[in-house]
């Protein structure tokens, strides 16, 4: 038998490097940068707030039932064949975006990003780096994920002056960044990934030996049919379904919020809409990281918990009537706290999914914590575009995210490794 021999510098840096810049890119292009261009949307098509919100929604929708799909496929085929047919779905949808003459193209657009991401997302990124780290996977799965907060953070600030400039438009700001994807994502997915550390005779970690294995030489972790009877899936999938739903609900609509309602310019509402996502960068590091030392589960409770404190602080109470924050200094405070929950609790879901259930059958597993996350960013991005555009205000849909909230931190205390179900 072939034994891998180590040799140079470990090759996974160099994965972990070209998943970061396609995740970066992917998340960036089909949910933060269209979220961020709402209002120039409702401009250009004279769409309300819930028929815009659905384009976003409409994604969220049809990667729900692709997940499971592309799971059960990335266990089969490897993720590196099902990552690349996703980068060039989404790059020729990005191509297309600029050119949108309508809400129903826009819709017809998110419909194939769906597809793209149901296969090019988050889930091929987390199964691949999870073969190429081992002992340091909280620390690489931190920074993946920080890779989307970090699009979000950049990428609307990067073409703010073009989307403000009345010569040119959101048309040619969103098309410089689809420009960007095929240098920047898709090349560095079909040229530098490689599958598993064997494959260039080394072992994960770049260390000197294999890590344990089963008895039988499988991967660690549970059986897929286990995991579906067991009470820590589904406590999982509700807490993280929950969770989803209070980051889409907010991410969505806080720029419509922050125009529209809390007052603030354009170029105001943007660079607070970043700051969420550069909170967030420094929350999904932080967290992965110390997830490394101390039990996962433990670790979803405070950053779920900190959610929770981030979408109050939204709020304010003034004779005994409660309202919604205009003061530019609390809602910066706002997202800081949101922020640092949203980046760490996003964060956690995987790496407790993980923890949970070893990677015996991750692909599928994370495929149907996906599939319900997806759900919940749906009805959070639906509902409360919906709700604001019947009740003319934010109060209401707001006070629902600040419930759902609390259902997720419920139900995150609740999470047991399955080994240790009674």
């Amino acid at each position: 038998m072939n034994r891998p021999v180590q040799s140079g510098t470990f090759f996974g840096w160099y994965v972990a490097a070209a998943c970061f810049l396609i995740y970066f890119f992917t998340n960036g292009l089909s949910i933060f940068v269209p979220q961020n261009l709402f209002p120039r949307f409702m401009e250009t098509f004279g769409a309300t707030e819930g028929e815009i919100s659905g384009t976003v929604a409409l994604t969220f929708l049809l990667t729900a039932p692709l997940a499971p799909v592309a799971g059960a496929l990335i266990d089969r085929l490897g993720p590196l064949r099902i990552l690349r047919a996703g980068l060039v779905i989404m790059a020729v949808c990005f191509t297309l975006y600029p050119f949108a003459q309508s809400v129903l193209h826009l819709y017809l657009l998110h419909a194939g990003l769906a597809f793209g991401l149901g296969l090019g997302g988050l889930l091929v990124s987390v199964t691949l780096l999870s073969r190429w780290f081992v002992t340091r996977r909280g620390t690489v799965i931190g920074l993946l994920v920080s890779m989307s907060s970090l699009s979000g953070l950049i990428l609307p600030n990067l073409i703010s002056p073009l989307v403000n400039d009345p010569n040119y438009g959101w048309r040619w700001g969103f098309g410089a960044l689809a420009a960007a994807f095929w240098i920047f994502a898709l090349l560095p997915g079909f040229f530098l990934l490689k599958e598993k550390p064997s494959d260039v005779g080394q072992f994960p970690d770049g260390a000197a030996e294999p890590p344990a294995a089963t008895s039988d030489g499988s991967p660690d972790g549970v059986l897929f049919a286990d995991a579906i009877r067991s009470r820590t899936l589904w406590v999982l999938v509700i807490g993280s379904t929950c969770l989803w739903f209070t980051f889409q609900a907010i991410n969505s609509q806080i720029t419509i919020f922050l125009e529209f309602e809390a007052g603030l310019s354009p170029q105001e509402a943007t660079r607070l809409y970043s700051m969420i996502f550069g909170f967030s960068v420094a929350g999904k590091f932080m967290f992965g990281a110390i997830s490394d030392y101390l039990p996962k589960r433990r670790v979803m409770l405070v950053t779920s918990t900190t959610l929770l404190i981030g979408c109050l602080l939204i709020f304010t109470i003034s004779d005994g009537a409660v309202g919604l924050a205009a003061s530019f200094t609390q809602l910066t405070i706002f997202t800081l706290v949101f922020g640092l929950g949203y980046g760490g609790s996003f964060t956690m879901i995987q790496l407790v999914c993980v923890e949970s259930f070893g990677q015996r059958a991750l692909g599928k597993i994370l495929g149907v914590v996906i599939c319900f996350d997806s759900l919940g960013g749906m009805a959070g991005t639906i509902l409360t575009g919906q709700l604001k555009t019947v009740t003319g205000s934010y109060l209401i849909p707001f006070c629902v995210v600040a419930m759902v909230a609390l259902v997720a931190v419920i139900n995150v205390l609740l999470i047991r490794p399955l080994a240790q179900e009674t």
